[in-house]
């Protein structure tokens, strides 16, 4: 391992996977309510309205404490007409973005960053303001502005634009500088693709490897993750895979296939491949305490509004539901793909879903419909739809990419 000795990879895996201790844990917030059982029908309902809607296959896997169901509907290719199987890996976008931030609190436990340091300490001359800290990256209020606006302001010439180019992390950060910042450092959340590109940097100049090796040793291998890649820049997905497909910007024109493709336009930010129980693995561990101290736990669920019913900590979003229960996690929007990755406070129930197409705001709103169907238990109309601010809000341009 580059930049660390054996010893100290060994111990700090270790000391990551300890739980976190059940007094700081209760200090948080007081037990929550227990969960009623998860709607498996209205489950597979949602599903079917996806690929009712044009997604060519959507699926869920929910691991209800060590009790699993698996749902899918539709095709993983519609050349072949396989079926789509939770089996299948797929890339899950903006969801990196929480991979990202575990490797920093890590960092952060092991004494080697401070969330209230500004970025320009660890990567000197970087951004053009020394306000900007790490916690301000990390929680979408740094004010730089997000690249990926000017770079899929038409979804598929974008796409078709950098679907095997290689950029650098360094060359994103210039496409976002070359505009004014949308806020001053600290200001409320505004989601930017650049923070967590600034990220990747810091994990990189951190550990002294490049992202993928500090994923690998922190997170995948200590969980046994057995479907998690990161092989930018590559443009294959690993073994066996649903393929991914572009919603067209012209309403009735053809999907386009979007699988191979670099995603060096998001790297640090949403280039992941991954698959439904590896998410479930992650999310789980992650809220048990078993990636991180509790007190960098708590740093990370240190909540701010972000809109409608969200709130966002350090690369982790907070979801009210319908029925007033809090999830945790992540949504992904990545070129063909939409991922949907969200447990309980206790972690003991996670859902990981995917609709294998995207630019479909009709298709994402479905999808968030999985959410209810999993925690609340119903998606009947006594509950609260999603509203169209709120799909805007979890994705990118309403319904484009750029990972929300």
């Amino acid at each position: 391992m580059r930049g660390l000795s054996t010893a100290v990879c060994a111990a700090a895996a270790v000391v990551s996977l300890l739980p976190a201790p059940a007094a700081a844990v209760s200090r948080r917030a007081p037990a929550a309510p227990a969960l009623p059982r998860p709607d498996l029908a209205g489950l597979r309902g949602v599903l079917r309205t996806a690929v009712g809607q044009g997604a060519p296959g959507a699926m869920a896997r929910l691991d209800d404490h060590g009790t699993v169901h698996r749902i899918a509907a539709g095709v993983a290719d519609r050349r072949t007409g396989r079926a789509l199987s939770t089996a299948d890996r797929f890339r899950i976008g903006s969801v990196t973005k929480t991979f990202s931030a575990v490797v920093l609190l890590q960092l952060v436990d092991e004494g080697r960053l401070v969330l209230d340091a500004p970025v320009n300490r660890y990567l000197p001359g970087l951004l053009p303001d020394d306000r900007i800290t790490v916690r301000h990256v990390l929680s979408h209020r740094s004010g730089l502005y997000d690249y990926s606006d000017d770079l899929f302001a038409r979804s598929v010439p974008g796409f078709e634009a950098v679907r095997t180019k290689v950029f650098t992390y360094r060359r994103l950060i210039d496409l976002s500088l070359r505009h004014a910042r949308t806020s001053a450092p600290g200001g409320p959340y505004s989601y930017s693709n650049t923070n967590f590109v600034v990220a990747g940097l810091l994990i990189e100049k951190l550990t002294g490897q490049p992202v993928a090796a500090a994923y690998r040793r922190r997170i995948i291998e200590p969980l046994r993750l057995t479907d998690t890649f990161y092989v930018h820049p590559d443009t294959a997905i690993p073994g066996r895979y649903a393929r991914g497909y572009l919603t067209p910007d012209t309403p009735g024109g053809a999907l386009v296939d979007a699988t191979r493709q670099t995603v060096s336009w998001a790297q640090s930010a949403g280039a992941l491949i991954s698959s439904t129980g590896d998410l479930d693995t992650f999310l789980s561990a992650l809220l048990r305490g078993r990636l991180m101290s509790a007190g960098a736990l708590q740093e990370m669920r240190r909540w701010i509004p972000a809109g409608g019913t969200q709130s966002y900590g350090l690369g982790l979003r907070r979801r009210r539901l319908s029925c007033g229960t809090f999830v945790y996690g992540h949504t992904g929007a990545v070129q063909g793909y939409y991922t949907y990755a969200f447990t309980s406070g206790d972690g003991r129930r996670s859902l990981a879903a995917l609709a294998n197409a995207s630019n479909s705001s009709k298709v994402h709103t479905a999808m968030l419909r999985t959410l209810d169907a999993a925690f609340c238990g119903s998606t009947t109309s006594g509950h609260r739809t999603t509203t169209a601010r709120e799909t805007a809000e979890d994705t990118h341009g309403g319904g484009t990419e750029g990972g929300r």
